[in-house]
């Protein structure tokens, strides 16, 4: 049994892997005020108890953080609560991993999550595309070697950059208009952001597979992966839980 705990700039997201299926996924917001340890101490063991994961035989925790202020808070929460170390995702445990990582210390672990699954999963050239808090794309070879990532603000991001920046265009819902001539402010950004991203994704894509090959696969996944329609027909797959299949992974490795 693994217990994967993502912490992203947007979310922590909890999930139970049971050995064949993710059986339970719970999310949290991200919170870096000083009590922010506390509540998240109290909301896990109230989530744990309620699921039945404790008391009981302690799961092997897995934590990938991109989040500094929280990293030391979950590692001690996790060892308070099953009284044994978690398995911190950073450089020392990547040798174990079929990767080759030019610069360990400069990925995300999230997005080291997401490399290890692509190549693991399907074995071939991949480009991961992950729609969070930022949207990324990350190069992978069928060898296992991660050939750089290129990042732009994720969708939720350009939204609240707008309606923070600006001092009359609000903050709207991510839904796609079926137009991209926005008839009111509302469908005007929609159509910016939403409709524009489809062309950002595409053009993206495009031009990586300009640079290592038009063999490369397309793999979606991150919370909003679903939310540009259009672009569907474009990934080979979307897997919204492909970080969460990383760690899992990477916890498996780490136990060879």
């Amino acid at each position: 049994m693994v217990l994967a705990i993502d912490i992203g700039n947007s979310n922590v997201v909890l999930a139970l892997h049971d050995g064949l299926v993710w059986s339970q996924v719970w999310r949290l917001p991200t919170l870096t005020e000083p009590d922010s340890p506390m509540y998240y101490e109290k909301r896990l063991t109230d989530i744990l108890l309620e699921a039945g994961i404790i008391p009981g035989p302690a799961p092997q925790v897995i934590i990938s953080s991109v989040v500094p202020q929280l990293t030391a808070p979950f590692l001690h929460i996790s060892e308070h609560l099953f009284g044994k170390p978690a398995l911190k995702v950073a450089p020392p445990i990547y040798p174990k991993l079929k990767l080759k990582i030019d610069r360990p210390n400069e990925i995300g672990t999230d997005l080291l999550a997401n490399a290890v699954a692509a190549h693991y999963l399907f074995q071939q050239d991949c480009i991961v595309v992950d729609f969070g808090t930022a949207l990324t794309f990350t190069t992978v070879s069928a060898d296992g070697h991660i050939l750089g990532v290129a990042i732009a603000p994720g969708l939720k991001t350009a939204i609240a950059s707008l309606f923070h920046k600006t001092a009359q265009l609000p903050e709207v819902p991510l839904t796609l208009p079926t137009t991209p001539i926005g008839k009111n402010t509302e469908h005007a950004i929609q159509s910016g952001i939403l409709i524009g991203y489809v062309g950002l994704v595409r053009h993206m894509l495009a031009e990586i597979r300009r640079e290592v090959g038009p063999q490369y696969i397309a793999i979606a996944t991150g919370g909003l992966s679903a939310v540009l329609t259009p672009l569907q027909e474009d990934f080979h797959q979307i897997d919204p839980m492909l970080t969460l299949e990383g760690l899992r992974i990477i916890a498996e490795t780490q136990e060879l």
